[in-house]
């Protein structure tokens, strides 16, 4: 079993990658999400105006107003050069609501495998920004849960939604 997780890990990165950076995909408007990687992954466009660190200080600042902990913070991109190399901006933060993902997990250690939550920043072959993260939608109607979850599992959804949304639009 552990073998197949890990196979279709894998096999969605891997379709994911491919999918996010191919250069004939459309550009969905800012406010819309755009489903990759057979909707498992979303993307959306940062507004007009908006840079990439805007995004991530944005980000930031509305998960600590939604007493969302960010857990970590991985700015790929500088890893990158640091090596010596050329590449495009890419900065991963990952936020936590440490006791209802204690709680999910305690229901069924599938949800072990999306924590913490990530939101990828990254700016594609023309430099526009985008930020990158799971269909929460589509995670949570694959699992079921019991009546006392599911406002939790709402809170959360809504929470890393309005986290995105500062985050497209630049929002203090």
């Amino acid at each position: 079993m552990p073998y197949l997780s890990f196979l279709l890990i894998l096999i969605l990165n891997t379709t994911f990658a491919a999918s996010l950076f191919s250069a004939d995909q459309t550009t969905p408007a800012h406010t819309a999400p755009e489903s990759v990687a057979g909707q498992a992954i979303q993307r959306f466009r940062l507004a007009n105006g908006v840079s990439v660190e805007d995004a991530v200080d944005s980000m930031k600042l509305r998960a600590n107003q939604r007493n969302f902990k960010l857990v970590a913070e991985l700015p790929l991109s500088e890893q990158v050069r640091t090596m010596g190399q050329p590449g495009r901006y890419i900065h991963i933060l990952a936020f936590c609501d440490a006791l209802t993902a204690n709680r999910m997990v305690l229901h069924n250690l599938l949800f072990a495998a999306f924590l913490p939550c990530r939101i990828s920043i990254v700016k594609d072959a023309e430099g526009q920004g985008w930020l990158v993260t799971m269909n929460i939608d589509q995670m949570l109607s694959n699992i079921s849960l019991p009546p006392e979850l599911q406002p939790l599992a709402q809170q959360v959804r809504d929470t890393m939604y309005s986290i995105i949304d500062a985050g497209v639009n630049g929002d203090l």
